[in-house]
């Protein structure tokens, strides 16, 4: 294998970019001329603080609200969020006017399921199945007002960002973002998109549970400083789950600095077990909603306020009562027991303990080694999931120190704090996240098979690469096709984009050699490079390409496909230590 120091990226001739937009990553040891907010985008909710010099505070809307819900209605002209405005949530939901849920939308395709279970939300969500972004329209004025889930970020985005202006009395710029571990790196660049078309400007998207660390980082720091720097380690697990997503992380924690050992994430939450809900007492819901017509869209709105309140309330008590008239001859009308929803939702449950599971195996930490399991979200209140926690981690009580609704958001201002160069007399803010990478990262190789080249939990910054060779005689090109996920098939992960590598001397197959590496910096940018090598020398035959991922754009469902069509095996590569060993 080549060592990632023989790129000779010194003599490189020239550079591929994607058309993607430029993270702040990337700009983040630049002088910034004040402090970055922190926010944290939920399915369902939001929120946004920053560092007032002393401390993290939360920032609050015009109606003294901490926690704000995530829509954005097209009733009028002039869209508005659901941040300031005092406006009617029952009306806008049952009208069709309102659209939400959208970080379970952002950057997502026809095919995919999640996007098909949305289909049930009371307004469009229309697929054709072929691999492009889904029709997602409002209903004004009994017209469809057809939008993306890009802009309906961007707008509700404006609105925070007008907000925290007025109450912080100056021009509000850089922001940190906190993101569900599941995120691939194409919903990354949709998010940043929204933010750019808001005027925002990301320092950082810091998966959720990672926020949450820096927090627990820091409440470490604050409650026993004699630690710093006596090699004392506390493991904690945290356990997040929203509306729409479920994030788990193992961290270890000293002296202010915590290490990210493992991440593991999922498309599921709050949103499945309300839908698994709904179905169970309307099982005929799919049907009776199939048209989307303006009535249809009320009952949906009826339905979905209804099983909701049914929900929250068995949060704290055994039974609840279920009267709703959904007003096109169907009326539900019972008693739902504790024991009966979470039946209904056996199967969320178990992804959850899986998802825990995991994360204990990938950090290679045994249960008994966690000292405190801190549960984190809008879900963190269902007794079922508390208990699932406690008991996978076997500890009696969860982590009471931070709020679950504010933490995520306390650590990303935190983030912010330190990314635009607060420095805090009182050591306060000597704090440092390790992260790692949540996906793995490779490229298509032996035949239709994902080759990770950097494998999940890989701590960032990394940099590695394999060594591959032609599977064809006096094979001149090569298709670097590169991927995230963790299925060996590559159509089950996520596509980032492709290069083609040209100039391969012509020879028997197996001979040259093709070096792909990738490098993950510090602000999650992607590089993949590559070039053709010849044995016993050090220079590569042609200049390395180095292109940024991702570069597929909208329709990236199409790309595998067509480049199969063109290309099929034609320009295959077959990873060099495999092919030794046989």
């Amino acid at each position: 294998m080549v060592d990632g120091r023989s790129f000779g990226m010194e003599e490189q001739a020239y550079t591929v970019a994607s058309d993607s937009e430029t993270p702040g990553g990337e700009k983040s040891s630049s002088t910034f001329p004040e402090t970055a907010i922190g926010i944290d985008i939920g399915t369902s909710h939001c929120s946004m603080a920053v560092w007032n010099g002393s401390q993290v505070e939360l920032l609050r809307n015009n109606r003294n609200q901490k926690l704000m819900r995530s829509y954005v209605t097209f009733k009028d002209d002039i869209p508005s969020g659901g941040v300031t405005n005092q406006l009617s949530q029952e009306y806008e939901i049952l009208s069709g006017a309102a659209i939400f849920n959208i970080v379970r939308l952002i950057g997502r395709v026809d095919t995919d399921p999640v996007v098909h279970a949305s289909k049930t939300l009371p307004f469009l969500v229309q697929t054709l199945d072929i691999g492009v972004r889904p029709f997602i329209a409002a209903l004004v004025n009994n017209m469809w007002r057809s939008t993306t889930p890009e802009e309906v970020l961007a707008i509700y985005l404006v609105e925070l960002r007008t907000m925290a202006e007025i109450q912080l009395k100056r021009v509000v710029r850089n922001v940190v973002l906190t993101i569900p571990v599941a995120f691939s790196r194409f919903q990354l660049t949709r998010v940043e998109r929204a933010c750019a078309m808001a005027g925002l400007h990301v320092l950082r998207l810091m998966p959720e549970p990672t926020a949450v660390a820096l927090l627990y980082a820091q409440q470490q720091q604050q409650n026993v400083p004699d630690n710093m720097g006596s090699g004392s380690e506390k493991i904690a697990l945290i356990f997040n789950m929203g509306a729409g997503y479920c994030d788990v992380a193992i961290t270890a924690t000293a002296g202010g600095v915590s290490q990210i050992k493992a991440l593991s994430g999922s498309t599921i939450g709050g949103e499945d077990m309300l839908q698994n809900l709904m179905h169970h007492l309307l099982p005929n819901m799919d049907n009776l909603f199939s048209s989307h017509g303006v009535n249809e869209i009320k009952s949906m709105g009826l339905l979905r306020v209804s099983i909701q309140d049914a929900i929250h309330k068995l949060s704290s008590e055994t039974s609840v009562q279920v009267d709703v008239d959904l007003r096109n001859g169907s009326k539900i009308s019972r008693v739902v027991q504790r024991e009966e929803f979470e039946e209904v939702n056996k199967n969320v449950f178990e992804k959850c303990e899986i998802l825990i599971q995991q994360c204990l195996k990938d950090a290679k930490v045994e249960a008994e080694d966690v000292d405190d399991a801190i549960l984190v979200g809008g879900c963190s209140n269902i007794p079922r999931i508390r208990n699932l926690v406690m008991g996978t981690c076997k500890k009696e009580r969860i982590y009471t120190e931070m709020n679950p609704w504010e933490a995520a958001v306390v650590g990303a201002a935190l983030e912010g704090a330190i990314a635009s160069g607060v420095s805090d007399p009182f050591g306060t803010l000597d704090l440092l996240t390790i992260q790692v990478t949540p996906l793995s990262v490779g490229i298509r190789a032996d035949g239709n098979t994902f080759v990770p080249i950097i494998n999940r939990n890989t701590t960032m910054p990394s940099r590695k690469d394999l060594t591959f060779t032609t599977v064809h005689d006096n094979q001149t090109e090569a298709l670097i096709v590169v991927y995230e996920g963790e299925e060996q098939l590559v159509e089950k992960n996520h596509l980032l984009g492709y290069f083609k590598i040209t100039g391969i001397p012509p020879a028997p197959k197996g001979v040259p050699e093709i070096n792909v590496g990738m490098d993950i910096d510090t602000s999650n940018v992607l590089r993949v490079f590559a070039g053709v090598l010849v044995p016993g020398t050090q220079n590569p035959v042609t200049p390395f390409m180095e292109v940024r991922m991702p570069t597929v754009d909208d329709g990236h469902g199409w790309c595998a496909e067509a480049l199969l069509r063109k290309y099929g095996s034609s320009l295959d590569l077959i990873m060099v230590q495999k092919k030794m060993q046989q």
